[in-house]
């Protein structure tokens, strides 16, 4: 990434207002991306891609415009600019489209954050890793087959420029390792996998380790029942449990809550959970997998409090939809290169409890334990909640036989109010929650 894509990014940017655009935006994306692929010891995948996208929105009056392209030739700035424009003038008003606002604006060219590896192993190294992790996972007694292991790495190069005069540049990489096996044989087989990502290598759990994991989690999984249908105490394992943080951003996204679209759009400074919860939006976290110095107006972003103890505090806004709901946007827009910005989460967690995950089931007499969780059927309007869900029984407090096929249905407010959180809080998803306790959910088993 160098000063010649910031170059581009303002000759694009000087065609346009040539063009007559009063305001404009440009950004870049490139990425390198190389992955290896084994089953049973035989190579799968070996792959590498290299994209280049340019986008450019343009602004006149009320009126905007978006065009992309993969072609990145200057001689045809000219062009792309004047396809804008003539888009942006036959499209109807939208009195909240614009730039962000100037004065929120400064040039980034940030390395504080810590996102680019410069470490970049080859496809021999990636094919090593693979196998590693499969020949750890058969290893394990009761492992029968695998459905693949793989290893990655890439990098994406992200640069951003506007007539308000900002311009930035950021890079991020990626490494990863995952493992995937199944234990048992006919219809009483079971599956289960690991996986972990990392923006540099050297924070990446071993291949090895990631095999064991995976086969002894399938291997647990073998002769599931089904559990009653009923109302019980769940507790969801920290990989399944973050979904509920997934739910909680759609819901106060500033486009659904500008369109009143949301079971919580009349919920600012409502206490939605216990008080003792409370939630963060951290862009600003050192190595964090959706860390960025600026987001996708270039606006420079900061740690936000969602929710602080137990109450609703912010919505994920950015310019457009704080227009239209007359705040100020708190620089949550997030872009791709032929799209709008749109309001989103980066680093987004539940502060942990204070609780160990044996003493946060301690007192269940009769309940689940939720490893997996598949489909999923929420109604963003009600709140209403319902997953299919598999995982293992909690008797007298302890983790018991496993269960699969059943489904738990809720309502999120209620769910939210009745959380309890452990303090086993680890940052490996960029959505993460610690193991999570919900008082009673409704069970469809048999």
């Amino acid at each position: 990434m160098t000063a010649q894509t910031l170059s581009l990014l303002s000759g694009l940017l000087r065609h346009a207002k040539q063009a007559g655009a009063d305001a404009a935006e440009a950004i870049h994306v490139s990425s390198i991306s190389v992955g290896a692929g084994v089953r049973n010891g035989v190579t799968e995948e070996l792959e590498r891609s290299e994209t280049t996208d340019m986008g450019l929105r343009v602004f006149i009056g009320c009126k905007s415009a978006i065009v992309s392209t993969s072609t990145v030739e200057p001689a045809r700035f000219e062009q792309l600019a004047a396809q804008a424009m003539a888009m942006a003038r036959v499209l109807p008003d939208d009195r909240y489209a614009g730039l962000a606002p100037q004065a929120m604006t400064t040039p980034c060219i940030d390395n504080a954050l810590q996102l680019n590896d410069p470490s970049e192993p080859d496809t021999a190294t990636l094919l090593a890793r693979a196998r590693l992790g499969e020949d750890a996972a058969l290893a394990i007694t009761g492992v029968t087959n695998s459905a693949g292991a793989s290893a990655s790495c890439g990098r994406t190069q992200v640069s951003f420029a506007t007539t308000g005069g900002f311009s930035g540049q950021y890079a991020r990489s990626s490494h990863s390792n995952s493992v995937c096996v199944l234990a048992g044989s006919g219809e009483g087989m079971q599956r289960d996998y690991d996986h972990h990502g990392t923006l540099w290598l050297r924070d990446l759990t071993d291949a090895a380790e990631l095999g064991r994991n995976a086969g002894q989690k399938a291997v647990a999984r073998l002769n599931p029942i089904r559990p009653r249908t009923g109302r019980m105490p769940v507790v969801f394992h920290p990989r399944v449990a973050g979904s509920f943080l997934n739910h909680f951003a759609g819901a106060i996204n500033g486009t659904a809550i500008a369109r009143g679209t949301s079971f919580l759009k009349d919920k600012m400074d409502q206490a939605l959970f216990s008080s003792e919860i409370s939630i963060t939006d951290d862009p600003t976290r050192i190595k964090g997998l959706r860390s960025r110095p600026f987001d996708g107006e270039g606006l420079r972003m900061a740690p936000l409090s969602l929710v602080r103890d137990g109450v609703l505090s912010s919505w994920l806004l950015d310019s457009r939809s704080a227009r239209q709901l007359g705040l100020e946007t708190n620089a949550r827009a997030g872009r791709g290169t032929s799209g709008p910005p749109s309001p989103g989460a980066t680093n987004l967690f539940f502060e942990p409890g204070t609780l160990s995950p044996a003493e946060l089931m301690a007192d269940i007499k009769e309940g689940l334990y939720i490893t997996e969780m598949m489909g999923s059927s929420i109604n963003g309007l009600t709140g209403d909640y319902s997953r299919g869900a598999s995982g293992f029984m909690i008797r007298d407090g302890q983790i018991a036989e496993a269960v699969a096929e059943f489904t738990l249905a809720g309502n999120l407010l209620e769910i939210f109010a009745s959380m309890t959180l452990a303090n086993d809080l680890a940052f490996r998803f960029g959505t993460d929650a610690p193991t999570l306790r919900v008082e009673t959910l409704n069970t469809a088993g048999a």
